[in-house]
C-alpha cells in the first residue's frame, strides 16, 4: 500500500513563498490604477446643491449646474399650472412622470411632476431626451414651442409648461431630479 502523502519540502515552501508575494505586489501594484477611478473630490462636492428660490419672480426661470448636467428651475404662472394641470393622459407620448422623486411608473400629470404643494415650482434637467440638446425656452424671449414649456430647434422636440413631450421626435419627458424642498424658498437638488 502507498501513501502519496510526503512531508513538504523547503523547495515546496518557496514556491507557496514566492507565489503570495507575487500576488500581494500584483494586488498593490493595481491599487492605484482602480484608485484613479473613484470620484474626483470637486465632483463629489456636487452631489448635492442648495438653491434659494427668493430671486426668482413669477413668471422667470433660471438654469443651475448639477452633477454636469444643466438643471432649469421655473416659477410657473397661475396661466402655465392651468396649462398643464388641463392636460389629458391619453394625449401625452410618454404617460409616466420621469420623477426620481416618485415611484418609477408614476403618471405624469402636473402634480406628479412637481414638489407636493410648490406646483409654481418647476425643476426638470434640462436635457432633450431625444438626442441630448438643450432646449430653449429658459429666457425671455426663447423660443418656447407650441405648448409653452420648451423648444428643441436641433430636432424639433416641443415640451409643455411640465416638461412633458407633447411634440417631435423626443421619446420621453424631461426627468425631474431628485429635489426637496428645505424651506418655503430653499430647494436642495440631489
Amino acid at each position: 500500500m502507498s501513501t502519496d502523502s510526503q512531508e513538504p519540502t523547503r523547495r515546496d515552501f518557496i514556491y507557496i513563498a514566492a507565489g503570495s508575494f507575487a500576488a500581494v505586489g500584483g494586488a498593490a501594484a493595481l491599487w492605484p490604477m482602480i484608485d484613479q477611478m473613484n470620484p474626483d473630490a470637486s465632483t463629489l462636492s456636487l452631489a448635492s446643491i442648495e438653491i434659494d428660490l427668493s430671486p426668482i419672480e413669477e413668471g422667470q426661470a433660471i438654469t443651475v449646474m448639477w452633477r454636469g448636467k444643466p438643471v432649469f428651475i421655473r416659477h410657473r404662472t397661475a396661466k402655465e399650472i392651468a396649462s398643464a394641470t388641463e392636460v389629458a393622459l391619453a394625449d401625452l407620448p410618454d404617460p409616466v412622470a420621469r420623477n426620481e422623486n416618485l415611484e418609477a411608473d408614476a403618471p405624469a400629470t402636473d402634480p406628479n411632476r412637481v414638489g407636493e404643494g410648490k406646483e409654481k415650482w418647476l425643476v426638470l434637467i434640462g436635457i432633450c431626451t431625444h438626442l441630448g440638446c438643450i432646449p430653449k425656452g429658459q429666457r425671455v424671449g426663447d423660443a418656447r414651442g407650441e405648448y409653452g414649456g420648451w423648444f428643441c430647434p436641433c430636432h424639433g422636440s416641443h415640451y409643455d409648461t411640465a416638461g412633458r413631450i407633447r411634440k417631435g421626435p423626443a421619446p420621453r419627458n424631461l426627468d425631474i431630479p431628485p429635489f426637496s424642498f428645505i424651506s418655503d424658498t430653499k430647494i436642495k437638488i440631489g
